[in-house]
């Protein structure tokens, strides 16, 4: 972005000491978290710029421009700001469905703290707020020619509503009929050690000389989609992803024997003599870490397909009935490119603004609830409620209710 503009640096810093605070000037908003005031720039009607972030430090007096972790977000017809506490900032977008109104900007929550120690330099992460909630993602974990693919293919076959396989990403060639996009995210090294680096990937691990991982963006998008994630990786993955901030099961398949262990990778015909010796003196490695380790909740073990795929089915409580999860909103709203006010009642964010026809105006408002959010950036933000109030009577008496 270059230099601060001279009403951000002189302007701003005089103006808040300490606190919350909030200044806005054409496309660009001024949020003032404790010692640091941060610039966000959202673009403006026709201009193809995404939202830009700087960073004044009040006690250096100059400005920073940090890095950007997450999916940015697309440039709007305007857009207001409110910080939520000392670690958040929630925007909203002006001219924009509800879908893609609402977005978080952490400057200093534990992630971003990570980040910055492991970076070196300042750090602010996008998270985009979606309605509603989906149920915990799954981890399942164990040695290769276990058949934790197959499960997990019928899993998906009898539920394909319910269920979303998370595509992980490999730095290792394509088997005979895999597919890029399908059965693995296929990419370079230099490529993935990039993007891990910037924080893209919830975890990672260097498997039998080849990179593994799970991004963020390939869960999200399964529970974009109001699936329930499936995530397949190894022991190490399903330890990153147990430190992370993932609320998931984890379940661990266990083979009834190595020497049926031995039997399935060599009837599969894929690897060397050296590469199945290499993959049984790693499961053996994995059997015990993951008997040990405390990292999975539940333990199958996978004597009989048939049976072992009842066992699964039982523990994620499965009868054929379940629902997937639905927004609880009921109007499929666009913010208008103005917003009159944003103020805040405990947990409830309060939008008005004002809408006309050829008949009448008339005063509405959104009310957003955070009480339920989860999640956080690189990512996305669950949990929001959303409810459209028509006039300002029953706006109040709606507030009542809700706080």
């Amino acid at each position: 972005m270059g230099e601060a503009p001279a009403f951000f640096a002189h302007d701003l810093k005089e103006g808040f000491l300490n606190g919350f605070g909030l200044k806005s000037k054409g496309c660009e908003t001024a949020t003032v978290i404790c010692n640091k005031t941060y610039l966000v720039d959202g673009g403006c009607d026709g201009l193809l710029l995404s939202f830009q972030v700087q960073i004044f430090d009040h006690f250096k007096g100059t400005p920073i421009k940090p890095v950007v972790l997450g999916t940015i977000p697309n440039s709007c017809k305007g857009h207001s700001a409110i910080a939520l506490n000392e670690d958040c900032i929630l925007f909203i977008k002006g001219g924009s469905p509800l879908d893609d109104a609402f977005w978080f900007l952490e400057v200093d929550t534990p992630y971003v703290q990570e980040q910055r120690k492991s970076l070196g330099c300042e750090v602010v992460a996008w998270s985009k707020g979606v309605r509603g909630t989906v149920e915990k993602p799954i981890v399942v974990s164990g040695p290769s020619g276990v058949g934790k693919g197959t499960l997990i293919s019928m899993l998906m076959k009898e539920f394909p509503s319910l269920f979303g396989f998370s595509v992980s990403h490999t730095t290792r060639s394509p088997r005979n009929m895999e597919k890029d996009g399908l059965h693995y995210h296929f990419t370079e090294r230099s490529v993935m050690e990039k993007d891990i680096k910037e924080g893209k990937f919830l975890e990672f691990a260097s498997v039998h000389g080849n990179l593994y991982g799970t991004s963020v963006e390939a869960v999200e998008v399964v529970a974009d989609a109001g699936k329930r994630c499936i995530l397949d990786i190894d022991v190490q993955g399903a330890r990153s992803v147990r430190a992370s901030s993932l609320d998931a099961i984890f379940i661990f398949i266990c083979p009834p024997s190595m020497a049926e262990l031995e039997k399935r990778l060599r009837a599969r015909g894929t690897e060397t003599e050296e590469q199945i010796l290499k993959r049984l003196r790693n499961a053996e490695a994995e059997i015990k870490e993951g008997e040990s380790s405390g990292i999975f909740d539940h333990f199958l073990f996978n004597d009989n397909l048939e049976e072992c795929y009842l066992s699964l089915k039982k523990l994620l409580g499965i009868d054929g009935s379940v629902n997937t999860c639905t927004e609880s909103i009921s109007e499929d709203l666009d913010l208008p490119p103005i917003v009159h006010s944003v103020s805040r009642i405990d947990n409830k964010i309060i939008i008005s603004y004002r809408t006309s026809d050829l008949n009448n105006e008339s005063q509405k408002m959104i009310v957003l609830d955070l009480s339920s959010i989860k999640g956080g950036a690189p990512g996305r933000t669950r949990g929001l409620e959303a409810y459209a109030i028509d006039s300002v009577t029953n706006g109040s008496t709606m507030i009542n209710q809700i706080s």
